[in-house]
């Protein structure tokens, strides 16, 4: 799997890159500020789920939020740099060792999180579909919301853990589908994806790392209760 990941990661550039280039053939700088906006609204989103994983960290984990963030930094680095939380896994198994989870916890836990637990999947996802109806004047009522919100929350299981480019267009269209918002307009947003990207994966690895640390302090095996015994 990591020798596949490597190679998708050394071609996503090169179509990011011709998506990004017939974009602005196209559509001329006039698309250059419509898609920054989207940039920020979607990477926003993902950051208030990037923080709220060390809220999780100090209150359900019980570790101090300085010491969660200093131990998850090389996790991030690897996310920041590769937006795959598959490849991010050895480093966050190192970052929970160094916060006092034991590996037979973190063994378990960790991999099941990178494998079906995408904290910034459906949130994300849905800002997509939302700003796109926005975009194409789709007024959305409270059952096409609700629709987003189910077909969100599905979606994201079934998605892989690499770079979001790989698969933007099949997260994405059955929530656009099920809120009858037009799908045309993602061909366009994942010329600019590798940036949310970055935040997606970010938000992902850390929360993941915040379940795990909480998980073991549920299960009592905390370093400090380790110790009493």
């Amino acid at each position: 799997m990591l020798i596949v990941i490597n190679w998708v990661l050394a071609l996503a550039p090169i179509g990011v890159f011709a998506l990004a280039y017939v974009v602005g053939a196209k559509a001329g700088a006039a698309a250059l500020g419509a898609l920054a906006h989207y940039v920020a609204i979607v990477s926003a989103t993902g950051s208030v789920v990037w923080m709220l994983a060390f809220a999780l960290a100090a209150i359900g984990g019980r570790r101090n939020p300085i010491r969660f963030f200093r131990a998850a930094i090389p996790a991030q680095a690897v996310a920041i740099s590769t937006q795959s939380s598959l490849v991010s896994l050895p480093a966050m198994l190192r970052g929970v060792a160094a916060l006092g989870v034991p590996p037979a916890t973190a063994d378990l836990v960790m991999p099941v999180a990178v494998a079906i637990f995408r904290a910034t999947g459906p949130a994300m996802n849905l800002a997509v579909a939302i700003y796109v109806a926005h975009w194409m004047g789709v007024e959305l009522t409270p059952w096409m919301l609700a629709a987003g919100v189910a077909a969100a929350a599905t979606t994201t299981l079934g998605a892989v853990s690499l770079p979001g480019t790989v698969s933007f267009v099949t997260s994405i269209a059955p929530i656009s589908l099920a809120m009858g918002v037009p799908v045309e307009p993602l061909a366009l947003l994942i010329a600019v994806e590798t940036f949310p990207d970055i935040m997606r994966t970010l938000g992902n690895v850390t929360m993941d790392m915040a379940v795990t640390t909480t998980i073991s302090e549920r299960a009592g095996d905390a370093p400090e209760k380790t110790a009493a015994h």
